[in-house]
C-alpha cells in the first residue's frame, strides 16, 4: 500500500504578462491553481476601464505533490519553479488563505478607535472579509495599513484598515 503524498503550493514563474493564460491552463487541466488577481482602473484617453490584473506579476501558484511539480513546467508560458536554498520553495497554507483573504472587497476604511500600535506590532485581524488574518502593522502618511508576508517570495502585501478591525497579538514570552 503506497502513502499518500502530501500536496503543498508552490510558486511558478511565468513569462511575462503571461500568468493568466498559465492559469487557465493549468486549471483546464485539471490543476488545483491560484491566481490572486486585484481590481485596477486603466485610463485611456477616451475612456476608464475596471481590470483584473495579478496582485504579483509572473507568478501562479499551484497546490500539488512535490513529485508532480516538473510536469507543469510543459505548460506554455511556464519558466521555472521558485527556488529556496536550492529546493522548490514551499508556500504555507496560511500564506495563501490570507492572500485570498486580503483580496476580497476591502472593508470600509473610516477609523473609529485608536489603540496603541507601534509599527512592525503582530496583529490579528478580528471584524469585516479579512476576519482572521494575521499581519504587521504599519502606519504611513496618516494610513493605518497591515502587511502579510509570503516567505517564499520574500514579498509583503498590504491593504488600508480600520484601527477598530484589528487587535495586537501579546508576544509570547520564552
Amino acid at each position: 500500500m503506497s502513502a499518500i503524498k502530501p500536496k503543498n503550493w508552490y510558486a511558478i514563474y511565468t513569462r511575462t504578462k503571461a500568468e493568466k493564460k498559465v492559469f487557465e491552463q493549468l486549471r483546464s487541466s485539471g490543476y488545483n491553481a491560484y491566481l490572486p488577481l486585484m481590481t485596477t482602473v486603466k485610463q485611456w484617453s477616451d475612456r476608464k476601464k475596471k481590470m483584473k490584473t495579478p496582485l504579483i506579476s509572473s507568478y501562479v501558484f499551484i497546490h500539488i505533490e512535490e513529485e508532480k511539480l516538473n510536469n507543469v513546467l510543459s505548460v506554455y508560458g511556464t519558466v521555472r519553479i521558485l527556488k529556496y536554498l536550492g529546493k522548490n520553495a514551499i508556500v504555507k497554507d496560511e500564506e495563501i488563505e490570507d492572500l485570498k483573504l486580503l483580496l476580497n472587497d476591502n472593508p470600509d476604511t473610516i477609523l473609529s478607535m485608536k489603540q496603541c500600535l507601534s509599527e512592525g506590532d503582530k496583529i490579528e485581524v478580528v471584524k469585516g472579509a479579512l476576519t482572521g488574518v494575521k499581519a504587521y502593522y504599519v502606519k504611513e502618511k496618516n494610513q493605518n495599513k497591515i502587511y502579510t508576508k509570503i516567505r517564499a517570495l520574500n514579498s509583503y502585501f498590504g491593504v488600508e484598515i480600520p484601527l477598530n478591525y484589528i487587535k495586537k497579538i501579546r508576544r509570547e514570552v520564552a
